[in-house]
């Protein structure tokens, strides 16, 4: 059974850190397309960070913290991080890993498989 289950959020002050974490189950990880997006109250889910499984670039951010934030992929605990540094109140969301389906950060629902969120409180 496919399962990702995302961890590490909660309340932080403007310009601290967080490293969200995706555990996968059912799938490699290494072998897949991972994605987080987020989505604001009052807001669409927007994507954050893609790692693809192959190309000379195999990550792409997007949004407001696209400068800050890094997606990275532990192989051998099948586990997807995502680090925000410099967090900024607007960075306050649900968090969703994402895997599979069409591989992209551009459309909103177009991964296949998605955790249930972690939820990221910021304040200024």
């Amino acid at each position: 059974q496919v399962e990702l289950v995302e961890s590490g959020g909660g309340s932080v002050q403007a310009g601290g850190s967080l490293r969200l974490s995706c555990a996968v189950s059912g799938f490699s990880v290494s072998n897949n397309c991972m994605a987080w997006f987020r989505q604001a109250p009052g807001k669409e889910r927007e994507g954050v960070a893609i790692h693809y499984r192959t190309g000379r670039q195999r990550t792409y951010y997007t949004g407001s913290a696209a400068g800050r934030s890094t997606i990275s992929l532990d192989n051998a605990n099948n586990t997807v991080y995502l680090q925000i540094n410099d967090l900024r109140p607007d960075d306050t969301a649900m968090y969703y890993c994402a895997a599979g389906g069409r591989c992209t950060i551009a459309m909103n629902n177009a991964m296949e498989y998605w955790g249930k969120g972690t939820l990221v409180a910021v304040s200024a």
